[in-house]
């Protein structure tokens, strides 16, 4: 018999991210389901705080309603943490994945302070500002994921956390242009003044090759946290590992196509085409089959660490 919750947030999730929504569909039943609907909950808060819907279009918003925005998403997430009835459908998908997969509260509000610098208009002057606004809004989804995949090993949630981090980099390089537009700008301040962008400037047709500098710079950086990330993998269900390697690899794939790019990596969006989509799926099999057969990747770096640690994320 079909749910309409989780068809909802297949829904969402088909229309709202080609990436994710292929990685989704290499997890067994149950955790796919619970995938589709942690997503349909976090593109749901970010597309209010933005004034979208499903990560296009915007709308302007005053301060003020985004505020009333972000204190009613507190709200209705914590209704839902405190079982109480929820009638959005979005959140009643939220509340179900969050009782079945134990999800701590603190990791949604973490998401939400996350969106709370955007809300601000927090600006980033160096990159440890940039990663913790990648682990709020990212790091932290990727936390929730390990929980969906059964994962509760402070080891494992650190490396889940990497990857989002990762994620949100890659994310961070490649929509440079649409934050500017939005008044937004994630590059560090400070690698910017170092190769030569005025402030404010990041948009400018005549700063490219300062910006791509920078991006390419960023782009290191989040090469760290996929290693760091892959070596998560072993801790991981065969299935599950599959779908995370597989979505690694794509969205690593949208970062080189920007580092390539270059100056003109804003020229078009940077996207992966559907047959490497597929290759990326048969690649991120044999990846998690060697990962989880062989454990070959637990040697790579110690067991308990990974790059973004915060107390919650350590080993006693």
């Amino acid at each position: 018999m079909s749910d309409p919750i989780v068809d909802l947030s297949h829904e969402m999730i088909r229309r709202g991210s080609k990436s994710f929504a292929t990685a989704a569909s290499l997890f067994d039943t149950a955790t796919r389901e619970r995938a589709w609907m942690l997503y349909a909950w976090c593109r749901h808060c970010d597309d209010q705080i933005d004034g979208q819907d499903l990560g296009f279009g915007t709308f302007s918003m005053s301060s003020a309603e985004r505020q009333a925005r972000l204190e009613n998403l507190r709200t209705q997430t914590r209704a839902a943490f405190n079982a109480e009835a929820v009638h959005d459908p979005v959140f009643a998908a939220f509340q179900r994945v969050a009782r079945e997969s134990a999800i701590p509260e603190r990791h949604a509000l973490e998401l939400l302070e996350g969106f709370a610098m955007d809300v601000r208009g927090d600006a980033y002057a160096d990159i440890e500002q940039t990663l913790l606004y990648c682990y709020r809004v990212a790091g932290v989804v990727g936390v929730m994921m390990a929980y969906v995949m059964g994962a509760r090993e402070p080891r494992v949630l650190a490396r889940a956390a990497d990857l989002g981090i990762a994620f949100q980099l890659t994310n961070i390089a490649r929509d440079v242009l649409d934050d500017a537009a939005n008044g937004r700008c994630y590059l560090p301040a400070a690698l910017l003044a170092e190769s030569g962008v005025p402030d404010g400037a990041a948009a400018d047709p005549a700063q490219r090759e300062g910006v791509a500098q920078v991006v390419r710079r960023m782009l290191d950086i989040a090469d760290r946290y996929y290693a760091s990330a892959r070596i998560g993998l072993a801790d991981l269900p065969l299935r599950s590992a599959w779908a995370v390697a597989t979505a690694l690899g794509v969205y690593r794939e949208i970062g080189e196509i920007v580092r390539e790019r270059g100056a003109s990596a804003w020229n078009s969006r940077a996207m992966v085409s559907r047959p490497r989509r597929a290759w990326h799926g048969i690649r991120g099999f044999l990846t998690a089959a060697r990962a989880v057969l062989l454990r070959d990747w637990r040697t790579a770096q110690p067991r308990e660490r990974g790059l973004w640690m915060v107390a919650e994320l350590r080993e006693d």
